[in-house]
């Protein structure tokens, strides 16, 4: 039978690639092409609740009619997120680098609340050990993550598009394994995702709204750009925060990465468009990014922020266009709706 890409990235490159959905048909076939674990949010766990309710009925929790608000949330999550990492956990066993993880989101209404995340935190923890708890990439969410990993536990920053963010959260990591190790803590699992779709997808109303002369060519590279910028920095320091490239919208997005030691979340559509890349296919990690489109990037004020390692405070990360974009879809198109499902 002929490789296909997915097969390919899985098998013969260190690239290790998780499925990004909460449907049961989507994740077995994901798994059968070699994915080896699973990113979950708001949204995601309510549109397989949505869309596929009978599947889900002898899953969740019996009580789950006499719960209201976010404890309701938390145990439709709980239910969807704890059926794979249940699932996936002979993977997990294996001990091997990425596999037999399951993706658990807080609450995003909380996403500058510290203590409330912090408490949310430390009850995914107790739910599986697979899990990998995802905060977002806001200054409270940074010293969240940090406890987290001070603590052992699997956690994943989010809600995150640029170099700067990506840095602050390694160095977190850096922090917090010390306090780990001098309490004789093993750390867990630390990703820091950059969703490199959802950043072009911001600059490129940027570029309209600015009357920039930017092309399209140049903005479907932007995201590319910043996530490459950011592994190279990784590895000048010797992080061990694995960089998860997440929120894709194109093949591109995946193929120019290739190689690296990242773990890439991968939703179907992207997935099938993977698999229609004819072969042979390439290690791409090491290729630059046209050096004279990252020029013309750079004179959009937005690109600076996400690409240059100190375009922004920790302070601003939760201000950043796309932070406020894709927050609002995790409340309205995710949590919220888990309140009156």
């Amino acid at each position: 039978m002929k490789q296909n890409f997915l097969t390919w990235l899985a098998q013969e490159t260190q690239s290790v690639w998780w499925h990004d959905s909460a449907n049961i048909a989507e994740q077995e076939k994901a798994f059968s092409l070699g994915a080896r674990g699973m990113t979950t949010n708001p949204f995601l766990v309510n549109q397989t609740l949505q869309t596929s309710p009978e599947e889900w009925k002898g899953v969740l929790s019996e009580d789950i009619a006499t719960l209201s608000g976010d404890a309701k949330a938390t145990s439709l999550i709980k239910s969807v997120t704890g059926y794979y990492a249940e699932k996936i956990a002979p993977l997990f066993a294996e001990g091997e680098f990425g596999s037999g993880y399951v993706c658990a989101q807080t609450n995003p209404n909380k996403s500058g609340d510290y203590a409330y995340m912090l408490e949310q935190a430390k009850l995914y923890a107790s739910w599986y050990p697979n899990l990998v708890i995802k905060l977002p990439a806001t200054n409270a969410g940074i010293r969240v993550f940090e406890e987290c990993v001070a603590l052992g536990f699997n956690v994943a920053a989010s809600v995150s598009f640029t170099v700067p963010q990506v840095l602050a959260v390694a160095e977190a990591r850096v922090r917090g394994k010390e306090r780990a190790l001098a309490n004789g803590i093993k750390a867990g699992l630390s990703i820091a995702v950059l969703m490199v779709g959802r950043l072009d997808d911001y600059l490129r109303d940027v570029a309209h709204d600015q009357n920039s002369d930017i092309s399209e060519a140049d903005i479907l590279l932007a995201g590319t750009a910043c996530i490459k910028r950011a592994y190279t920095i990784f590895n000048e320091r010797g992080y061990d925060t694995v960089l998860m490239p997440a929120g894709c919208r194109g093949a591109h997005h995946i193929t120019s990465l290739a190689g690296a030691k990242m773990i890439m979340s991968i939703s179907p559509k992207i997935q099938k468009a993977l698999l229609e890349i004819e072969g042979p296919f390439e290690q791409k990690i090491d290729e630059a990014v046209d050096p004279k489109a990252i020029e013309r990037l750079l004179s959009l004020k937005e690109f600076r922020k996400a690409y240059e390692p100190d375009g922004m405070s920790q302070e601003e990360f939760i201000t950043f266009g796309s932070s406020n974009r894709t927050t609002d879809q995790f409340i309205n198109g995710g949590w919220n709706p888990l309140l009156t499902l």
